[in-house]
Formats: structure tokens, C-alpha cells, sequence
């Protein structure tokens, strides 16, 4: 394992996809000029995150204009591309799908959304089912910080996807996500500092930023966490790029004094007979 800084871009997502994709393209080249080797857009990042606009914005997974810019900008900065989400249209339906190139600009993988955003909460309601297909893939793709996890939004809270992205030894997870302002005041911070923890893992968060305008408004403060669970970089609400960089000293580190991963009893979780 190398050491590699990570990008995370911040910015405001609209009603026009020309426009995101401008905007997106314009903060990949901050990321990549601030020295990222790994740059990560927010979920849904060419799409105002309303459900029932997915289908209207969808476009093919290699093969649309969204897929073409990620190749030729991964390729152009010498890159790895964490494409954020876009809704992917696929034989006719529509995924909330995340995108990886490599500095070459080649597709190397892509994660379906697994876990659907149906919910009602004071402050926001959203039933991502209503237009939207589950994933049912775990996602693993190799850079030369070792393997990262991907996954999209809602899937963090799902500390098993976690556990089955550990089978693989991972050494990070990117997440691609778009929290509200109720959940992620309420949850963001614990949620993926402890994803963080619990699984001795890099935790690299990237959401829009908060357009006061939008339907709905996205938290912010994409962040870094590292294998001990210190936020080692995080934004704000407003539009920016930060950077972290990710230690394979720290991970080594962290996983020799504190060996949770080793300790973890796998003879007995499965047990169904208890006395």
C-alpha cells in the first residue's frame, strides 16, 4: 500500500445537468490540481435528489454524456474517479448508481444503491422505491491504498454490507451520499466515525452542498475519518474541496494496538442453539 490523497468535492447541485456537470468537472480539476489521486463527487450529483425526477435525468452506464465526462476527466488529471451517484437507466429501469475510473478513464466498477431511501421523518420524506431499483451487489475496487468498499448513502447504515466488505480487506469505504439536514444533524458524524471503528477502515463522505433553493437540502460536510475514528478533514455547508491524506502507517498502526478485527469471535455468531 501506497500513501494517497483523497479529494472530496462539495458544491450545490440544480436543476440542470449541463450545469452540474460543468460544476462537478470544475471541482475534479480543484481536487486533482490540490494533489487528489482518489476524487470523490457527491450521490446524485447531476440530479436534484427528487425521486420523482431520477427517471427524467437517466442516462446509460458506460454510454451517456455523464459516464464520457468521468472517463475523459479521470483520464485527463491521472486519476481515480468516484463518479458520486447518477441515475442509471438499465433495461429499463432506473438505479441510484455509483462509477469508478481509473487514471486510464476505464470503467472499473459500479455500485447500485442496495439499501432504498423510503422514509418519514419530521423535515423530509422521501420514497426512493417509487422510481428507483435496488442493487444487489457488494463493490470492490483496487487502488494503491489496497481495496476500497464502495457504497451509496443509505447503505451505511447497514453495519453488515460493512462486515461482507471486510471479507475482501478493505482498507477504506467511499461513500457517495446526500444526507438531509434532519438526518444529518442527527446522525452523520456518529454514524460514519463509528462505520470508522467498527470496521478499522479509512471512511471518505462526500455530499452536495446545501442549496438553500433545492426541495431538498442536502447537510454537507463531506468528511474523512480515519481507522480510529478522527476526523481528519470535513467542509462545511458551502461549496469546496477537501482533502485528506490516507496513511497505511495509521492503518497498520491502529489495527496492531487496537486488534478488534483479529479478536472477532466468527465460531459463535453463527450459533442458533443458545443455553
Amino acid at each position: 500500500m501506497k500513501k494517497m490523497k483523497a479529494g472530496l468535492c462539495q458544491f450545490k447541485v440544480v436543476d440542470d445537468k449541463q450545469t452540474n456537470l460543468l460544476k462537478a468537472g470544475a471541482f475534479i480539476e480543484r481536487a486533482a490540481k490540490a494533489g487528489a489521486k482518489l476524487v470523490v463527487l457527491p450521490e446524485m450529483f447531476n440530479c436534484p435528489y427528487v425521486s420523482e425526477l431520477f427517471p427524467a435525468y437517466a442516462e446509460p452506464l458506460p454510454g451517456g454524456p455523464t459516464a464520457a465526462m468521468l472517463s475523459r476527466l479521470a483520464r485527463l488529471h491521472k486519476i481515480t474517479l468516484v463518479g458520486g451517484s447518477i441515475p442509471e437507466r438499465d433495461r429499463g429501469r432506473v438505479y441510484n448508481t455509483a462509477a469508478v475510473f481509473d487514471p486510464a478513464g476505464h470503467l472499473v466498477a459500479r455500485h447500485r444503491k442496495m439499501h432504498l431511501f423510503d422514509v418519514r421523518l419530521k423535515g423530509v420524506t422521501m420514497k426512493e422505491s417509487a422510481t428507483l431499483s435496488a442493487g444487489n451487489t457488494v463493490t470492490v475496487f483496487r487502488t494503491p491504498f489496497g481495496n476500497m468498499g464502495l457504497l451509496v448513502c443509505y447503505d451505511a447504515r447497514f453495519p453488515e454490507l460493512f462486515r461482507l466488505l471486510q471479507r475482501h480487506g478493505v482498507t477504506a469505504v467511499v461513500i457517495p451520499a446526500a444526507f438531509s439536514v434532519t438526518t444529518g444533524s442527527a446522525h452523520w458524524h456518529a454514524l460514519l466515525r463509528m462505520r470508522a471503528v467498527d470496521n478499522q477502515v479509512y471512511v471518505l463522505a462526500a455530499s452536495p452542498a446545501r442549496n438553500p433553493r433545492a426541495a431538498y437540502k442536502a447537510y454537507g460536510h463531506s468528511l474523512a475519518a480515519d481507522p480510529f475514528g478522527v476526523i481528519t478533514a470535513e467542509a462545511g455547508t458551502g461549496e469546496t474541496v477537501v482533502t485528506a491524506v490516507l496513511d497505511p502507517g495509521r492503518l497498520k498502526d491502529v489495527r496492531a494496538r487496537l486488534p478488534l478485527l483479529a479478536h472477532r469471535r466468527t465460531d459463535l455468531y453463527r450459533v442458533t442453539n443458545l443455553t
